[in-house]
């Protein structure tokens, strides 16, 4: 598939959402991203995979955490395998 769209301005909501084109989101593959701010500019990489990640990670939980929690922690995880890095 060719990417005509590689660049643009978007609008940010009252709420901070934005729309990522489609073109993108389909080059990118992924239905979660991970964006970093340097400076002035911000990096945005795709995150594939993390409902496998949140998955498996729930099969070893503990019942003591509360499900915010297991989630919280277990989406550090999963960014932190695809990425690199630790989520904001």
């Amino acid at each position: 598939m060719e990417l005509k769209v590689t660049s643009g301005a978007l609008k940010i909501t009252r709420k901070g959402q934005v729309t990522i084109p489609k073109e993108i989101r389909e080059r990118l593959g992924a239905t979660s991203i991970y964006f970093e701010v340097q400076g002035d500019e911000v990096l945005v990489k795709p995150v594939r995979d993390a409902g496998g990640s949140l998955k498996e990670f729930a099969a070893n939980a503990t019942p003591h955490r509360s499900m915010k929690q297991r989630r919280d922690q277990a989406w550090e995880e999963a960014v932190r395998e695809k990425t690199g890095h630790v989520s904001a």
